[in-house]
């Protein structure tokens, strides 16, 4: 597990995709930070926060993408799901590793929190609550695009697939709002990841929130695992 897990995690920096979404992710948190605290003189990130939310709906796809699909375009599967190494290992490898690498991004909050400390009293907890939501959050994410990855031997599918998934997921509240009928509504309204998200920028942790994203990565690990064993048997 740890090979896989090192041979992924090295495979972001032995191609542009680790970097880009490095620089992606640091410099639109640059931008939303400038403009929406030093620029206005405010000591609350909520604004940064909830503006990088729509970033990394478009970020994890990217880090998700080749998990599955390009060993099975470049048939390297194979040689994997021959391996001596369980079906639950190889998914939780490449389900830790653009899981890292989303820690490697949220690490540009800790430094907007520092620079604001030098102007102004930023609420450290807030960014901390907000760093681990992240992390929670981006988890159901990679979950989702690991699982849509190991449906396809095709890294533009699953990028595009796992975009339109997660923007729908996050949109789920709004779509509600359309519905006549109450049941559907509160149904669709409790899936939606951007207001469960809400909570927690704001420094709130909810263990309902909590729960409900560990459920869906556990979820859609469950089913990659699933997908990869049929393979594995076919």
């Amino acid at each position: 597990m740890s090979a896989i897990f090192k041979r992924e995690l090295a495979s972001y920096f032995t191609s542009p995709v680790g970097y880009v979404v490095l620089a992606a992710f640091m410099a639109f948190n640059g931008i939303f930070f400038y403009v929406q605290c030093l620029y206005t003189g405010q000591s609350s990130m909520y604004g940064v926060f909830q503006s990088m939310f729509f970033i990394v709906l478009f970020l994890i796809p990217l880090l998700t993408m080749r998990s599955f699909a390009e060993d099975r375009k470049s048939k390297t599967d194979q040689a994997l799901l021959t391996a001596p190494v369980s079906i639950p290992s190889i998914v939780i490898a490449k389900f830790l590793s653009p899981l890292v690498m989303l820690l490697l991004c949220l690490s540009a909050y800790l430094v907007d929190g520092i620079i604001l400390s030098f102007v102004s009293s930023p609420d450290f907890g807030v960014i901390f609550c907000n760093i681990f939501s992240m992390l929670l959050m981006g988890s159901a994410f990679i979950a989702i695009g690991i699982f849509i990855s190991s449906l396809t031997e095709s890294v533009m599918i699953a990028a595009i697939f796992s975009f339109a998934a997660n923007v729908l997921i996050s949109v789920l509240d709004t779509i509600a709002s359309t519905v006549p009928w109450g049941w559907l509504k509160g149904f669709l309204g409790a899936l939606s990841f951007q207001a469960r998200y809400g909570n927690f920028s704001l420094g709130l942790i909810s263990l309902s929130d909590v729960v409900f994203f560990i459920s869906v990565t556990l979820l859609f690990l469950f089913l990659t695992e699933r997908v990869i064993d049929r393979r594995r048997w076919a």
